[in-house]
C-alpha cells in the first residue's frame, strides 16, 4: 500500500488526502519531514520550538488542504507555512525588536559556492555530513548568531537549495531582495568564517 503512494505526485497526495484517503496524508508528511526538520533545528535552534514548529506546521498543512493549489509544487509552500511558524514562535519567545545587521564586510563577489567549497572539501555537503565533527559546530554557531533574516535566506539557499524564484514565494519579498539579502548573508558568513578559523583556510 505504501509504494502505491510512494509513486504519487505531491498534488495527486492531496488530492486523495482531501478526498478522505489519510494514508496519503502520511505519505506526504513522510516525503517532507526530514528536510522541514532539518530547515527548523537550524533556523530556530531550540529544540522545544523545532519539535512545537514542526507539529504546526503539518497542522497548518493539514487544515489548508482544500486551498492547495495543484498547479503549483508542494514543497515551497510547505517551507512558506514552516518559515512563518518559525517567526511568529520567535518572536513570541524573544519579545525584543530584530536585532539590526549594520554594515556588512563586503564579500568581495565571492560566490555562494566559492564560499562554501571553503568550509568543506565535499561541496555537496550533505547535511547529515555537516552535523559531523569541529566544521558542523563552527558552521552551525555562525549560522545561528546570524540575524533572523540573513539565517534564514542561507538555510533556505544552500541547506534546502531553494531557487531565487521559489524563496521569494515562500519569503514574500522581490527576487532582487532575495539576491541582495543572500549576498550579504554570504559575506556574513564568509567573515565570520574567517574570523573563526583563520584567514589562512580561505585563501
Amino acid at each position: 500500500m505504501a509504494e502505491k503512494y510512494a509513486k504519487l505526485s505531491d498534488a495527486e497526495l492531496l488530492a486523495r488526502y482531501s478526498a478522505g484517503e489519510e494514508a496519503a496524508f502520511r505519505e506526504i508528511v513522510s516525503r517532507y519531514k526530514n528536510s522541514l526538520y532539518a530547515f527548523l533545528r537550524q533556523f530556530l535552534n531550540r529544540h522545544d520550538l523545532v519539535e512545537d514548529v514542526f507539529q504546526e506546521t503539518f497542522l497548518q498543512l493539514f487544515a489548508s488542504r482544500d486551498s492547495f493549489d495543484t498547479n503549483r509544487p508542494l514543497r515551497p509552500w510547505l517551507f512558506t507555512i514552516a518559515a512563518n511558524k518559525a517567526k511568529d514562535a520567535l518572536r513570541k519567545w524573544q519579545r525584543t525588536s530584530a536585532v539590526s545587521i549594520g554594515t556588512m564586510a563586503d564579500s568581495q563577489d565571492l560566490s555562494f559556492d566559492d564560499m562554501l567549497n571553503t568550509v568543506t572539501s565535499d561541496n555537496t555537503m550533505p547535511y547529515d555530513e555537516l552535523q559531523k565533527g569541529e566544521t558542523s559546530n563552527r558552521v552551525g554557531q555562525i549560522i545561528a548568531d546570524m540575524p533572523e533574516n540573513l539565517r534564514e535566506i542561507l538555510i533556505l539557499a544552500y541547506f534546502q537549495r531553494f531557487s531565487y524564484k521559489q524563496m521569494a514565494d515562500i519569503l514574500s519579498i522581490p527576487i532582487g531582495t532575495v539576491k541582495s539579502r543572500l549576498h550579504t548573508a554570504v559575506g556574513r558568513f564568509a567573515k565570520e568564517w574567517k574570523t573563526s578559523v583563520g584567514s589562512k583556510e580561505f585563501k
